[in-house]
C-alpha cells in the first residue's frame, strides 16, 4: 500500500536553516534511489518562517518502516531535538478507496 507522509517541524526561532539541513543530508545519503523511496518535497511556512514541512508521496509502508529504522540506527536524526522548538509532527496517510 502506498502512503503519504507529512512531517511538520518547528525550528527554534531564527534557526530554520539548521534543522532543514538534517533531512536534506539524510535524503542525500539514504533517500532517492533506495527501494520504494520516491523522494520528498520540502516547504516553508508563509506565516511563520520557523515552520518546515516535508511531504513524501507514494512510498510503500514497509519501505518507510525499514528506512526509518536504518536512519535511527545511524543516529541521523539525533541533532534535531536541540534544533527544534517542539517534537516533529508526523502524519501517515493513504488514499481512500
Amino acid at each position: 500500500m502506498a502512503i503519504t507522509v507529512i512531517v511538520e517541524r518547528h525550528a527554534r526561532p531564527g534557526r530554520r536553516d539548521e534543522p532543514r539541513g538534517v533531512p536534506e543530508r539524510l535524503t542525500a545519503a539514504q533517500g532517492p534511489g533506495q527501494d520504494g523511496f520516491p523522494g520528498s518535497t520540502r516547504y516553508g511556512g508563509l506565516d511563520d518562517p520557523d515552520v518546515l514541512a516535508e511531504i513524501a508521496d507514494g512510498e510503500p509502508a514497509g519501505a518507510r518502516e525499514a528506512r526509518m529504522r536504518q536512519a535511527a540506527a545511524t543516529g541521523a536524526y539525533a541533532p534535531l531535538p536541540e534544533l527544534l522548538a517542539a517534537p516533529s509532527g508526523v502524519t501517515v496517510i493513504s488514499q481512500l478507496p
